[in-house]
């Protein structure tokens, strides 16, 4: 710088000069340009900012505490003790919600300090731990975060944010969702207490191995309830929740126990636990995950058993009540069986379902070889990848043309035989496709059911509470399988006997328990015979009694086609039973159930076990049907009660007489007829044996004055069982209810009032004439007014023909004075007498009523001798008469003789 005299002046000039202002002006004016610029572009900025954070507040949605819950809790199933049995789970719904009253303290307090370790003072965001994680998430350009949501932040990220936002990849969603998280925790703060803030996020974390919330967690881990957790188990699940995959103990105890200790280091330094507490927790780090893995690999958890047949009917019951009792849709029913936090309180006694599955699983009770019926099917891919299907039905055919089989059938006397079969059955269809068999080129379907198969439904009949249900015997290989206890129609055979033929007949006051039906050859309306099981008849007079006491046939048939098939259809759908149809059109050709053969369980769909239990239940029950229930009431995870069971409704089906008699007779089919194989001391017992004519299923339905049960027993494919295979329905029934019983105290079916005890001719049913009915008199129990009223109409006294010893007819050359039985006529009222062939005018029989009126009818042929000229001059006719006539002689004179001895030693025993 030139500081003389010369060199200021010019540097004045300099400065003075026109161009030097014009510059320096310029230069001026660009500054406050720029400066301005930079201010508006700040202040643009900063409003752009304002109102872009006013946009995402905006967006964000307006929550009450009450709202932020978790969404999906599973359901839970207690039996009728109110133990917890099973859980109904849907997907991300494995949660349990519990109160602080079942967490203990300590687990709340891990979590806060592993995961937000300043939860208590902070309001809603850690400003130390965002600025953190702000600096990890800009440095790696959004690829890395670090944990800073306060446990605020994650309790909304588990709730709120759950549907209405996704985390995508990029920063600007990222940004955006952590703005709204933070405004939204700063606004639950300010009106939530900390503590059910925390209790709320226990209940929501996802905890790993399908598992949300704390108590779902400590079930699945450690087999028992949050509440029981110590000290050592809560810093276990405390790790957890950081990453759930990474820290499951189950997969890597190696680092959860890392984490762990940084837990429990972390709790020692903030004063939740003392020093004694920490070292107890340290010296427990081996043993706990020991614990873990043991119930891991020997418990078999609720949420991931195959459960039982008692749940998977409860829940097939529920969901129809949910649709059709509550009202809501079948998406909405599936979605609160499976995630809506349901509590179901069943009708499962623990006890008896207990020794159900005992007697079922115990292979003392089942004396046949098993079987095991195969369900295969096979798919082969060739060169081009083109897939060729086999079915089961394939395998048969092929096996039936090979070696020439009119017949082949897909049971096999063990899997290994089965698996023979099948390596044969896929070798051939390689070979038809002319393909070569390799390991990948192939896929087959391979499965087994053990056979025969069994059902079982136990129902306290006073309740319509269903106790216990077998659906099937062998392993249970997944949910909601076939359950042939309620799910499985077959035919019911000849337990019908009771429901469809007689009861109803009894409570009409058409017929008697000492009504007879002759049991002879007897063909239906279409001309096909009726059949007894023993495919042979008596060709005696059989009550009513005698026909449930011994399972026959043609007398049920006979007695349904006398009061009409719509009488037995009628009271079987006041029974309950949900399948019968009164007309169904099937490939041209209408099937209806209103038919004679009715009586004996023929139905064009079959019934359940559970509505034949539920039927004599009914009856048990002094005739009052319960619809069959297994659950008492449903409520919400809030406590409200959705559906209720508690009363149910009542329908008099049979008159309390009716029910008695009936087990008055099912008690003689226990005692001294078909089933007798059931009984056990110490209990009034009655019930009625079933079997299907093609031997197809078998039946044993059984009642005490406590419980009612239904035993089924058959083939899946309908292959006709073995003796042996038949009855072990009984056989069960028996192991079962013995044990049901013990410590019971006897009791027997309460008689009701309206019942009389009458002396009739066992023949007849009618009431015995003195002289002639003797050795036929029986005592029989009647409803009051549905008694006999006039003598037997079957044993006669007077003229009869010696060659057919029936009524001798007025021309009758073979007639003589004596006593017969006349043939049954089925049909006959029991007060139409028939008249004294000394009445006779012509062909017609004379009727004298009481009331002096006279009545003309035509004498049954089956009770009066035809004696027509031909018959008279048949060859050897006279020698035939003449041989009866003798045999009758010698019978009169031996019935002679033994009246004289018994008069004989009746007289000497009175002396005596």
């Amino acid at each position: 710088m030139d500081y003389s005299r010369k060199g200021v002046m010019a540097k004045r000039r300099q400065l003075n000069s026109y161009s030097g202002k014009i510059v320096r002006k310029i230069v001026l004016l660009g500054f406050k340009l720029f400066l301005t610029g930079v201010i508006g572009v700040g202040i643009c900025l900063f409003a752009g900012g304002i109102g872009l954070f006013n946009s995402i507040i905006a967006g964000t949605p307006v929550v009450r505490m009450s709202e932020i819950v978790s969404i999906g809790q599973a359901t839970i199933v207690y039996d009728a003790m109110g133990n917890e049995f099973d859980h109904y789970v849907g997907r991300d719904a494995n949660r349990i919600v519990v109160g602080w009253d079942g967490i203990p303290k300590q687990l709340g307090l891990a979590f806060v300090a592993v995961e937000d370790e300043r939860f208590y003072e902070h309001n809603g965001i850690d400003y130390k731990g965002m600025v953190r994680a702000m600096y990890q998430f800009v440095k790696s350009r959004g690829k890395e975060t670090q944990g800073a949501s306060t446990i605020t932040q994650q309790l909304l990220k588990n709730t709120v944010f759950v549907d209405w936002t996704e985390e995508g990849d990029n920063m600007i969603k990222k940004i955006k969702r952590k703005i709204q998280e933070q405004y939204l925790a700063i606004e639950v703060t300010k009106s939530t207490e900390k503590d059910e803030v925390l209790l709320r996020y226990l209940n929501a974390i996802n905890m790993g191995q399908n598992t949300l919330g704390v108590e779902s967690a400590a079930q699945r881990y450690f087999g028992k309830s949050a509440i029981d957790l110590n000290l050592s188990e809560c810093a276990v699940m405390a790790a957890i929740t950081q990453n759930p995959y990474r820290y499951n103990p189950i997969s890597f105890p190696e680092n959860n126990v890392k984490r762990r200790k940084t837990c429990l280091d972390k709790m020692l330094e903030l004063g939740f636990i003392t020093q004694e507490e920490y070292d107890e927790a340290i010296a427990d780090t081996a043993d706990v995950y020991d614990r873990i893995q043991y119930h891991d690999t020997s418990i078999a958890e609720a949420y991931t058993q195959e459960g039982n047949y008692f749940s998977d009917s409860l829940y097939d019951d529920v969901f129809y009540d949910l649709v059709h009792v509550a009202g809501y849709d079948r998406n909405q029913a599936e979605y609160l069986l499976t995630s809506g936090g349901l509590r179901i309180y069943s009708t499962m006694d623990p006890y008896i379902q207990a020794i159900v599955d005992e007697e079922f699983a115990n292979p003392d009770n089942f004396k046949f070889n098993d079987r095991w019926l195969l369900d295969y099917s096979l798919t082969i891919y060739d060169e081009d990848g083109v897939e060729h299907n086999f079915s089961k039905e394939n395998l048969i055919s092929w096996f039936k043309e090979k070696y020439g089989y009119s017949k082949y059938t897909l049971l096999y006397s063990s899997q290994e035989k089965a698996q023979e079969a099948i390596d044969e059955y896929r070798a051939g269809c390689f070979e038809s496709l002319e393909l070569v068999e390799t390991e990948d080129n192939y896929l087959e379907s391979i499965s087994y059911t053990l056979e025969p198969q069994m059902s079982m439904v136990i129902e306290n009949q006073s309740t319509g509470e269903v106790v216990a249900i077998a659906g099937g015997r062998g392993e249970k290989v997944g949910r909601r399988t076939l359950n042939r206890a309620t799910a499985s129609s077959r035919s019911p055979g000849s337990v019908f006997k009771v429901l469809a033929s007689v009861g109803p007949g009894l409570d009409t006051g058409l017929v008697t328990l000492a009504t007879t039906y002759y049991d002879g050859p007897f063909n239906y309306t279409g001309g096909k015979p009726v059949q007894n099981t023993s495919k042979t008849t008596s060709l005696k007079n059989l009550s009513l009694r005698y026909c449930i006491a011994y399972s026959m046939n043609i007398v049920a048939v006979k007695n349904l086609t006398y009061i009409g098939p719509e009488v037995g259809f009628s009271y079987l759908q006041d029974l309950g039973f949900t399948t019968l149809t009164a007309g169904k059109e099937i490939n041209g050709q209408v099937y209806s159930d209103i038919n004679q053969s009715l009586a004996l369980g023929g139905l064009t769909y079959g019934v359940t076990n559970e509505e034949v239990t539920a039927a004599y239940a009914c009856i048990a029950n002094g005739g009052s049907y319960i619809k069959p229930h297994l659950y008492s009431y449903v409520t919400g995870p809030d406590g409200e009660i959705i559906l209720d069971n508690r009363n149910p409704r009542a329908k008099q089906v049979f008159k309390e007489t009716t029910s008695w008699l009936l087990i008055s007779a099912m008690r003689d089919c226990v005692n001294y007829g078909t089933g007798t194989r059931v009984r056990f001391p110490g209990m009034d017992i009655a019930g009625k044996t079933g079997t299907t004519s093609a031997g197809w299923d078998h039946w044993f339905v059984g009642m005490t004055p406590y419980y009612t049960a239904g035993v089924w027993t058959g083939y899946d494919d309908n292959t006709e069982q073995t003796w042996d295979e038949m009855h072990t329905s009984e056989q069960l029934w028996h192991a079962i209810m013995s044990r049901v019983h013990e410590g019971l105290a006897y009791k027997e079916f309460v008689m009701p009032e309206g019942l009389v005890s009458v002396e009739v001719c066992s023949e007849s049913g009618l009431l015995p004439i003195p002289g002639l009915c003797d050795g036929c008199v029986v005592t029989e129990w009647f409803a009051e007014g549905t008694e006999p009223q006039y003598e037997c109409d079957l044993h006669y006294a007077g003229r009869i023909c010696a060659y057919d010893n029936k009524i001798a007819c007025p021309n009758c050359p073979f007639a003589y004075e004596g006593v017969t039985l006349l043939p049954k006529v089925d049909g006959f009222h029991p007060d139409l007498l028939i008249g004294d062939p000394s009445l006779m005018e012509g062909n017609q029989v004379i009727i004298e009523h009481d009331d002096g009126t006279v009545e003309y009818i035509v004498p049954d042929n089956d009770h009066f001798c035809q004696h027509t000229d031909i018959m008279l001059a048949t060859p050897g006719y006279e020698a035939i008469i003449a041989t009866q006539m003798a045999q009758l002689e010698a019978v009169r004179q031996a019935n002679e003789a033994a009246a004289a001895a018994a008069a004989a030693a009746s007289v000497a025993s009175q002396d005596g």
